[in-house]
């Protein structure tokens, strides 16, 4: 290995320490054991990266292999945007660096001078996203929600997103105040036939850049922990060929929308052409991933090294 290649991989080193230090929230012990060095060794690249400058409130370093995986997914998938962090030892640690850095890539919109109309799904991985976000004085956009708000009770829907950001930001919001899936089609028709919500849904077909989650189709979907469907309706949609969902709207392994069933229902703004970056990381969402990229439901992706890897090979 050249003087520079050691260099760089001395530098990612400690980029990942502090990765795991200052984001993950590890111990310098768990940190030691992650990299495989003595604890000495861990405090010493903790503190190298604080007093380079490297760590601010994010981690300001180009963690290189994370950066090849983001550029070959570009490259196999066509993707506008792509952004992978690094995998750290648990599913839980590793959501929290991806919501993290959906943040970041958030934050990076909202700090555009141009006037901009920026589109939200909704999500623990948004949700949480929002939450990094610092306060942004961001009036100059206007920021709409690419799904309803209303929980199947009623409520406000826990892990709806526009809400939140009303906490974080000065731009106007726009909010969609209807379920995700709709009781009948019926139900679907006349809500959506409403002019306040008419004119939501279309300024979010109007929108620069949209966020949005990726939900596997499972027992343990969000759509059935949410109570938005029964397990029943989890076991049809998969014997149906379903995969995944975004806002809602349910597709197969190739990107395909699936007719009838919850489809039929769903009042979440249509998964249109325009930059549309996804949040999801984690080997369970895999197929979800491939397939809403396949299908061209979204062209943006911010994901962890683990779960790149496994989408190019």
């Amino acid at each position: 290995m050249s003087a520079d290649n050691k260099t760089q991989k001395r530098l990612d080193d400690v980029a990942r320490a502090a990765w795991l230090y200052y984001i993950a929230g590890k111990t310098q012990d768990e940190v030691a054991s992650e990299l495989g060095v003595s604890r000495q060794s861990a405090q010493r690249m903790v503190s190298q990266a604080m007093s380079s400058g490297m760590v601010k409130v994010r981690v300001d370093h180009p963690i290189s292999k994370c950066l090849d995986l983001a550029t070959a997914l570009q490259d196999r998938f066509g993707l506008e945007f792509c952004e992978v962090v690094p995998f750290v030892a648990d599913a839980a640690a590793t959501s929290t660096a991806t919501s993290f850095a959906t943040g970041d890539v958030i934050e990076s919109w909202l700090n555009r001078p141009e006037p901009l109309v920026i589109g939200l799904g909704t999500g623990r991985t948004l949700r949480a996203a929002v939450e990094h976000l610092p306060n942004v004085d961001c009036r100059q956009h206007r920021i709409v929600s690419l799904t309803g708000n209303i929980a199947p009770d009623g409520s406000t829907a826990y892990y709806n997103v526009l809400f939140t950001m009303t906490e974080k930001v000065s731009a106007a919001t726009y909010p969609l105040p209807t379920p995700v899936i709709a009781n009948t089609v019926e139900e679907k028709e006349m809500l959506l036939g409403q002019k306040t919500i008419a004119s939501t849904r279309n300024l979010a077909a109007r929108a620069d850049v949209k966020f949005v989650g990726i939900g596997a189709i499972s027992d343990v979907a969000p759509l059935r922990i949410d109570g938005f469907v029964p397990l029943e309706t989890i076991a049809a949609l998969q014997n149906k060929g379903a995969v995944g969902e975004i806002l809602g709207w349910t597709f197969d392994a190739e990107g395909r929308l699936l007719e009838g069933l919850t489809n039929d229902r769903v009042c979440s703004t249509p998964l249109e052409s325009g930059l549309t970056i996804a949040a999801a990381s984690g080997v369970t969402k895999l197929p979800a991933i491939l397939g809403a990229i396949r299908g061209g439901l979204v062209n943006g992706l911010v994901t962890d090294e683990v779960t790149a890897k496994e989408m190019l090979t």
